[in-house]
């Protein structure tokens, strides 16, 4: 399984914007670019801007390159606008549903649960993290993860407001995808026409 091990404050650092809620704290301690002259003003070319953004959806989502350009590419099949289909590919990745869903505190913690086996897709089991879930269908707790810690703490604690393209039964630890989400319905704080135009070079 393919995904980003390093640092996850300097990641932050670099982009400007804290994009791992669990490391605000150092975050908040050094909220400059990381390196010697993370403090100096540097005159930014709007290709690094465009690349800054790309790297901070990738990093958001945690995706590497490889699979990035290959969702861009599909997303620029597909009609309507290829910035708004990226975005509602990547939010409809498995993984990012149930950290939507307030069952998981991470996307890296619902990434691990994914993977190890504890949700079913409309009954049958799915453990690949980047499973692009649809319109009607219904994410649940296999029976025997019911009650694991990770799932428990984070219902108890978590205060995360449910997105309005799913519905989420806490109790019942259920997940169901009303239809797929519209750009208004996404509050990544990404512009994505940045992205597009990196990609369009």
């Amino acid at each position: 399984m393919a995904r980003y091990t390093g640092p996850r404050t300097k990641v932050s650092r670099r982009a400007r914007q804290l994009l791992d809620e669990n490391k605000a704290k150092y975050f908040d301690r050094r909220p400059y670019p990381p390196g010697e002259h993370g403090r100096g003003r540097i005159r930014e070319s709007q290709y690094q801007i465009q690349l800054r953004e790309k790297q901070k959806l990738r990093f958001m989502y945690g995706v590497l390159e490889k699979q990035f350009r290959r969702y861009y590419k599909e997303a620029a099949r597909q009609s309507g606008i290829t910035g708004t289909n990226l975005l509602v590919i990547l939010e409809t990745r498995l993984d990012n549903v149930v950290y939507r869903s307030g069952l998981a505190r991470t996307r890296p913690q619902a990434r691990q649960l994914v993977n190890h086996g504890h949700f079913l897709v409309n009954g049958k089991r799915v453990d690949i993290p980047s499973y692009q879930v649809r319109g009607g269908e219904v994410i649940t707790v296999k029976e025997r993860s019911l009650e694991i810690l990770p799932i428990l703490h984070s219902i108890d604690t978590g205060d995360r407001t449910v997105p309005e393209w799913m519905d989420v039964e806490a109790d019942e630890r259920k997940i169901t995808i009303k239809d797929l989400p519209s750009r208004e319905q996404i509050d990544t704080e990404i512009q994505e026409q940045l992205i597009v135009e990196l990609y369009s070079k």
